[in-house]
C-alpha cells in the first residue's frame, strides 16, 4: 500500500534552538498517528512544518495526491499548497477562534470552505452546512448564529465541521481538546473518533494528554528536545514504554 504521507528527515531550527530534527515517518490511509511530549518537545513545530504553516530547513513531506500521485508538498507552488489545504488537508486548532471566522455565521463558516473549492449554489451550500452542523451535534436553529454566541466546545465542533465538509483525507489536530472541561472533552473525543472512523480519515494528533492518544491514535510518536525518541503501536508504547523519558511520561499520569 502506498503511504498517504511519507516524511523524510524533517528538520527546523530557530536560530540556535532546535524545533525538530531529522524526523521521519510514514502514515497510511485511514491511520491516526499521535504525537506526544512535554511543552517544548517540538511536537507543535513538527505539526506546523507538516501542515505548511512553517518552512522547515530541510526534509521532504511526500503526499499521495489524488491527481499526481506522491509529491513533495514543500516543492509545490503556493497556489497548489493552498488548494491542498482547502481540499485534501484540514487543520483543527487548539483555540477554535484561530480556525473560525468569528464575524461570520455558523452556516457561513461551513459554507465558506465549500465556496473556496468552487461551490456556488446557495441552497446546496446551506443544505451541506445544515447536514454538517447536525453531524457535530449543533442544532439547525443555530445556523445563523455567530460563533461568539457558542460555548468553547460548540466552537470546536463548528471548527471540525468547517474542516471536514470538503471531505479531506488528512487532518492535522493541535491539542483538539485543550482548554475544555473534562466532560466537554469526553464528548468531543467521542465525536472525533466517530467521524474519523466513519469517514476513513487519516489524522495526525498532537497532544500532551495520553488519554487522548489512547482513545484516538493507532500509532504513537514520543518527542523530546525536537527528536523522536520512541514510536510504535499506541497501546504497546503506553503499556510497555522502552525509553526512560516515555516511562516518566506514563508514570506521571498514573500517579495523578
Amino acid at each position: 500500500m502506498t503511504p498517504l504521507l511519507d516524511v523524510k528527515s524533517l528538520t527546523m531550527t530557530y536560530g540556535g534552538r532546535i524545533g525538530c530534527t531529522d524526523v521521519s515517518f510514514t502514515l497510511y490511509p485511514g491511520e491516526v498517528l499521535g504525537i506526544v511530549g512535554e511543552s517544548g518537545s517540538g511536537k507543535s513545530t513538527l505539526l506546523n512544518c507538516l501542515a505548511g504553516h512553517l518552512p522547515p530547513d530541510r526534509g521532504e513531506v511526500i503526499f499521495d495526491t489524488r491527481a499526481g500521485g506522491p509529491r513533495d508538498v514543500l516543492a509545490m507552488s503556493e497556489p497548489e499548497r493552498r488548494m491542498l489545504g482547502r481540499t485534501d488537508w484540514a487543520f483543527v486548532h487548539q483555540n477554535p477562534r484561530d480556525g473560525l471566522r468569528m464575524r461570520v455565521s455558523a452556516g457561513g463558516n461551513v459554507g465558506e470552505r465549500l465556496m473556496a473549492v468552487g461551490a456556488r449554489h446557495y441552497g446546496e451550500i446551506r443544505g451541506a452546512a445544515l447536514d454538517w452542523l447536525d453531524r457535530v451535534e449543533i442544532h439547525e436553529s443555530r445556523i445563523d448564529d455567530r460563533p461568539a454566541a457558542f460555548s468553547g466546545g460548540m466552537q470546536q465542533r463548528l471548527q471540525i465541521a468547517r474542516n471536514l465538509v470538503t471531505g479531506p483525507r488528512l487532518v492535522f489536530m493541535d491539542e483538539p481538546t485543550g482548554g475544555l472541561d473534562v466532560s466537554v472533552q469526553a464528548r468531543l473525543l467521542d465525536l472525533i473518533r466517530g467521524l474519523v472512523r466513519r469517514m476513513g480519515l487519516s489524522a495526525i494528533v498532537v497532544t500532551h494528554d495520553l488519554a487522548v492518544v489512547r482513545l484516538l491514535a493507532d500509532r504513537l510518536m514520543v518527542m523530546k528536545d525536537g527528536r523522536v525518541i520512541e514510536t510504535g503501536l499506541t497501546d504497546q508504547v503506553l503499556d510497555d514504554p522502552q525509553a526512560p523519558y516515555t516511562q516518566l511520561l506514563v508514570s506521571s499520569v498514573l500517579q495523578v
